[in-house]
């Protein structure tokens, strides 16, 4: 889906996401986990890339914005832009910045990511989650995983450490959080 570059089009990408996953009968733990993914990069691309093709403004030009579900049950969530000035990696933030986490819990709700650059200077930020990644180290087919909801030995960047949980927040819905007025 095209999605405007800026703020506008973020509400109206995530609600034609839940509503398609759940048309598909993704479990609603992964479809709230997908929907916070592709507002994160949605804002990222929106806030550090360029829109795609020969448009330089917010506003003018969009991104694009794909998930699918494989016959595995895994899903593939992707935002491409048109490259910017950096790469995306996660940040360390300081307690008191008003930014810079979005990767961070990327990782900690992933199975895992990447980036893909395309010689025309596109820039794809993708994510590969499934059920279970995230909420109880439990990995789908049974089995524990590390303890922060990934399977073992599978991780989003060399050298980046997940994020560690956040106890007393198990079981919490914000599924409502991020579905749009109206």
């Amino acid at each position: 889906m095209a999605v405007p570059h800026g703020p506008a089009g973020v509400g109206q990408a995530r609600h034609r996401m839940r509503e398609q996953l759940r048309s598909y009968g993704v479990p609603d733990s992964v479809v709230d986990d997908a929907v916070l993914i592709l507002s994160e990069l949605l804002s990222n691309a929106c806030r550090h890339g360029r829109p795609l093709g020969r448009q330089s403004e917010v506003g003018d030009g969009d991104v694009r914005a794909a998930w699918r579900v494989d016959r595995t049950g895994g899903l593939t969530v992707e935002v491409t832009d048109g490259g910017g000035p950096t790469r995306p990696v996660p940040a360390t933030p300081s307690v008191t910045a008003r930014g810079g986490r979005g990767l961070n819990i990327i990782s900690a709700l992933a199975e895992r990511w990447g980036v893909r650059d395309d010689s025309s200077g596109e820039v794809t930020v993708w994510v590969l989650l499934n059920e279970g990644h995230g909420h109880t180290g439990e990995r789908p087919g049974g089995g524990r995983g590390n303890g922060n909801g990934r399977t073992a030995g599978v991780t989003g960047l060399p050298g980046v450490p997940g994020a560690a949980a956040v106890p007393g927040l198990d079981g919490l819905d914000f599924a409502d959080a991020f579905d749009d007025a109206g």
